[in-house]
């Protein structure tokens, strides 16, 4: 009787969209994989190779998702499990974490390993200047795995202790609502002139930035594929000149 051939697993993050912002890692490993894991159209990101697996899926499935990878790579398969920015913030790092605590013994045993990517905010912030240069927090605003409560005590005690905040699913056509009442919140604690940035699809060719404040930015542009920057109440605009808009700045240094 012949051995199961070795299988492995691999989480990786596609990044935000460019293909050029894919790290080399990471093309390497999807290059290798017999099977590909992921969000569909996370999956559709990846280039075709002859013999490969696609096995795509919907978005709330995260856990059989996981499951199911891993259960390729112990009966041998090369089993890459596809995010989108980095796999290991609001990502499927996690979800495989989740399912190897509740899933079979043999799982822990598994030649597993997660690797980087470049993430939505680190994406923004790139193209924004430095909004993310001072200390910073990031936010994951669906309420699919936590209680509401739990957000919005979070959103609190971070713009109370003046971090720049990054937003992640900040709203969808099943939570249109939790973007406004998360600003609600920060409205309640931040100043009205708090630098906020929407950082729509940034390096594709719907990508889309607007700078606004706290007090008048428009939340109805904000849907899936936005990553929300609010600033703390050091974050400032650099003017660049009549006709380039201006780069985001928020400062280290901190006065006592």
């Amino acid at each position: 009787m012949s051995a199961t051939p070795a299988g492995w697993l691999r989480v990786v993050g596609t990044g935000p969209g460019p293909a050029h912002w894919m790290t080399p890692e990471t093309a390497a490993i999807l290059e290798a994989a017999t099977d590909l894991v992921g969000y569909a159209p996370y999956v559709a990101r990846c280039p075709e190779r002859p013999g490969q697996t696609r096995h795509g899926s919907d978005n709330r499935v995260e856990l059989d998702r996981a499951a199911h990878a891993l259960a390729l790579a112990a009966s041998g398969a090369r089993v890459a499990v596809v995010s989108g920015g980095d796999p290991g913030v609001f990502a499927m790092a996690a979800a495989v974490m989740e399912a190897i605590e509740r899933g079979p013994a043999q799982w822990r045993a598994l030649d597993l390993t997660v690797h980087p990517g470049v993430s939505a905010m680190q994406a923004a912030s790139a193209r924004l200047g430095a909004p993310l240069g001072a200390d910073f927090c990031a936010i994951n605003l669906s309420d699919n795995l936590k209680p509401w409560g739990i957000v919005e005590k979070r959103l609190r005690a971070a713009a109370d202790a003046g971090f720049v905040i990054a937003l992640y699913n900040p709203a969808s056509k099943a939570r249109p609502r939790q973007i406004f009442d998360a600003f609600a919140v920060l409205r309640a604690v931040a100043r009205p002139e708090t630098v906020v940035v929407l950082a729509r699809a940034i390096g594709r060719p719907d990508e889309r930035v607007t700078i606004a404040t706290l007090a008048d930015v428009d939340l109805g542009l904000v849907d899936m594929a936005t990553c929300v920057i609010v600033g703390n109440p050091d974050t400032r605009l650099v003017d660049r000149g009549e006709g380039r808009e201006p780069w985001v700045h928020s400062p280290r240094s901190v006065e006592g």
